[in-house]
């Protein structure tokens, strides 16, 4: 793995996130996407990426 951030590709981006998904780290994963949205230079796979890896606090139900 490369040390400088900026060598790293949206696909580095969307690995990470996936990993970040399966150790239950939702908000991480969603940053994670969002920057490799950021890096995408298509809009429409930028807008998958983001409707895969939503903002979990806004979609976070409150219990009691």
């Amino acid at each position: 793995m490369t040390r400088d951030p900026a060598d790293l590709t949206a696909a580095d981006y969307l690995d990470s996130a996936r990993e970040m998904t399966a150790a239950d780290r939702p908000y991480l994963a969603h940053l994670l996407a969002e920057e490799a949205a950021r890096r995408t230079t298509d809009p429409a796979t930028a807008a998958r990426i983001r409707a895969a890896y939503p903002d979990p606090t806004a979609t976070r139900q409150e219990t009691d």
